[in-house]
């Protein structure tokens, strides 16, 4: 590993040593439920803020100021290397990313643009980020795996079922991982120039994987988030997460990821034992945030009680994003709970 902060609770847990408390920092904690947040975005499209560098900035440090999390994550979006790379792509209030022309074609995916430039605007946005982070405070950064993007890109958009990505697969594979091959370097590509720029850790996120089997996982999937994960490995502290991935968490953790981000519908105990890497990282329940701070209480005994009896080492999250709706002081609250008990 690169010369990383020792004394940062995230990256010694996630290297498997012993921190020097809990560590904890939860998906999403960077705006959505912070008042500060909408403040700093008002009038501002959600695409444009993530190539401002130090509103980037602002919103990433933001959580870590008034939380106290052990980690900030970088302000992204899954798309971001993709728009970064010349693709027409733009975030729909109430939607989500929505492509300019879907990918459906073998001349659609030999059109895709690949990312071979810097981006100096999110370059310049962790530099800032990591003037104010402390010693004990790690930068996370963020990249979305290619089968997430790719869904985005063949179906146009968000999707409830994933019906023509699956059709892609299967019906003509060669188109597939054509794709996956375009796709691959574009994010590894924006994954190396976060890691010159300065992140601790790093984590891979596939947001639509679940709505996968696994046999189509290790076909369609594997190979190329194994390629993204190798590609620093060996450099900085690596995290797999995916949601609704229960099932999948074994084939997941083969990708070589030194922990396996687990959802709220796994326990801790049944991850240990479907998984290669020895760190979990979970997987408290986003809802649990509204149920007050004796049910926040006893689901983190409940889940550290799990994290013990299985040897494992652990950092802390929710077993998915924060939820919009979210109060910002139960966050807080969450956090030091985890903190005293964890």
């Amino acid at each position: 590993m690169r010369n990383l902060k020792p004394n940062a609770p995230l990256v010694a847990a996630a290297l498997g040593g012993t921190p020097s408390r809990p560590p904890v920092w939860f998906m999403r904690q960077a705006g959505r439920s912070l008042p500060e947040y909408k403040r700093v975005r008002e009038g501002i499209g959600m695409l444009d803020s993530c190539f401002m560098p130090e509103l980037l900035a602002e919103i990433t440090l933001q959580p870590v100021r008034r939380h106290d999390v052990d980690a900030a994550i970088l302000f992204s979006d899954i798309v971001v290397p993709l728009k970064a790379a010349g693709v027409g792509v733009d975030i729909v209030a109430g939607r989500g990313p929505v492509m300019d022309h879907p990918v459906r074609t073998v001349a659609d995916v030999e059109a895709l643009p690949i990312l071979d430039a810097d981006v100096p605007q999110v370059r310049q946005g962790i530099e800032i980020i990591n003037a104010e982070l402390t010693q004990a405070q790690a930068l996370i950064g963020f990249v979305g795996a290619p089968f997430t993007l790719a869904s985005y890109l063949v179906e146009g958009g968000p999707s409830r079922n994933h019906e023509r990505t699956k059709a892609l697969m299967h019906s003509a594979p060669e188109t597939w991982h054509a794709l996956m091959r375009r796709l691959t370097p574009t994010i590894i590509n924006f994954l190396q120039l976060q890691v010159e720029a300065g992140i601790d850790a790093m984590q891979l996120f596939d947001s639509w994987a679940g709505y996968l089997n696994e046999a189509d996982y290790r076909e369609f999937v594997l190979p190329y988030s194994t390629q993204i994960l190798d590609s620093v490995a060996g450099v900085i502290p690596r995290i797999h997460f995916g949601v609704g991935t229960g099932e999948l968490l074994g084939a997941m953790s083969e990708a070589g990821s030194e922990a396996m981000g687990v959802d709220y519908r796994v326990s801790m105990a049944a991850a240990a034992q479907r998984v290669q890497a020895k760190v979990l990282q979970g997987n408290l329940d986003p809802a649990l945030l509204f149920a007050g701070d004796s049910a926040v209480r006893a689901a983190v005994r409940r889940i550290r009680g799990e994290v013990d009896a299985a040897g494992v080492g652990h950092i802390w999250n929710l077993g998915h994003g924060v939820l919009p709706t979210t109060d910002a002081d139960a966050i807080t609250r969450a956090v030091a709970i985890i903190h005293e008990e964890g």
